[in-house]
């Protein structure tokens, strides 16, 4: 039992510092954008760079403990937004705009996750971010796709159907979102209305599956 409780602890302590790790990356990414590197965040930690890569290896490795921290937070944020109002209109609308809230408050961190160093100077010659932020994006397509499956009657061929939505919201979203944080060509409400009357059309006739709280 000693033991036991022995090892529990050492592990609650090796998660409380990757969490600690994990804050001071942030910090850095939040001031350095797609420039955070591996020697400014162990300085952040105040730890060397061997520790760093003793608790995520590469910086491959810290990319994707910090995605999935950043894409649980955006997860949790849309599924509250899904439900925030019993109108399918409105949800969609909400929808969308946490999404685009949430980059728009954190460009920085959306930066770091799906754009490289513009100078190469700053960062890892070996890191590929298009290969760690797809996956990223995969996850946010399959679970938006759950909650269409989940809520809408789409019939025969439904639960593929879903995925294809899914993926496509996601993709919309990414690609319009990317474009109008570099360049700001209208405002955010203008884009949550443009993009949800571009998804509208069989959404608006589509009847909610029985006993789910809707779409």
């Amino acid at each position: 039992m000693e033991t036991t409780t022995q090892q529990t602890d050492q592990q609650r302590s090796v998660d409380q510092r990757r969490r600690e790790l994990l804050e001071a990356a942030d910090r850095v990414v939040l001031r350095d954008g797609p420039g955070a590197s591996m020697n400014a965040i162990a300085a952040e930690a105040g730890i060397t760079k061997p520790i760093l890569y003793r608790h995520f290896g590469d910086k491959g490795g810290l990319y994707r403990a910090l995605a999935k921290r950043h894409t649980d937070a955006l997860l949790d944020a849309l599924r509250t937004a899904i439900d925030a109002s019993s109108d399918r209109r409105e949800r969609v609308e909400h929808t969308l705009d946490t999404y685009l809230a949430a980059i728009e408050a954190r460009p920085q961190v959306y930066r770091f996750l799906m754009h490289p160093a513009d100078d190469p100077q700053l960062s890892e010659q070996t890191f590929d971010v298009g290969r760690h932020s797809a996956p990223l994006l995969r996850r946010l397509g399959e679970e938006l796709a759950k909650v269409i499956a989940e809520r809408v009657d789409l019939g025969p061929g439904g639960d593929e159907l879903a995925r294809i939505w899914g993926h496509g919201i996601v993709g919309m979203m990414h690609g319009a979102g990317d474009w109008w944080l570099g360049e700001r060509p209208c405002s955010r409400q203008q884009l949550v209305r443009s993009l949800a009357d571009l998804l509208w059309g069989r959404l608006s006739v589509a009847e909610d599956r029985a006993g789910s709280p809707g779409f």
